[in-house]
């Protein structure tokens, strides 16, 4: 009987994907696709005018942007900027942002080149893909 314990635990554990691979997806532009609510109510979004810009650098810290997306890989911001730290806590990916007025954490459940599922401090699920610019072909 502990044999066969100690091989579903070892299973179970080699099968669980190790929170740190998320962090090499994380930079680059997200687009919000659905949030789950801690009730279960989903909302579904269709179109985005705004798009998510998030940029780390080799020791963790980085900024979060929020961008509107123009044609041609333009983008429009203000010079509004949340400061970011990411933290590999309890085999856990989590995300502390700051700006002068707030201060809080998200946990990052899922990370890959096309998907990135956040969970906030409220346990609501965001779940974003990897943002497509629009390019027209201009002669």
């Amino acid at each position: 009987m502990k044999k066969v314990c100690f091989i579903i635990l070892l299973l179970v554990f080699s099968c669980s994907e190790n929170p740190e691979t998320y962090i090499k997806h994380l930079d680059g532009y997200w687009e919000i696709e659905e949030v789950t609510l801690t009730d279960g109510t989903k909302k579904q979004y269709q179109f985005n005018e705004t798009i998510d810009y998030i940029s780390i650098n080799d020791s963790l810290q980085g900024f979060r942007k929020k961008l509107n997306p123009g044609i041609n890989n333009t983008y429009f911001t203000s010079d509004d900027a949340e400061k970011l730290i990411v933290k590999l806590e309890n085999d856990s990916l989590n995300l502390y942002y700051s700006t002068p007025y707030a201060k809080w954490k998200e946990t990052v459940l899922e990370a890959s080149e096309t998907h990135l599922k956040i969970s906030n401090e409220n346990k609501n699920v965001y779940l974003y893909k990897r943002y497509k610019p629009i390019k027209l072909d201009v002669d």
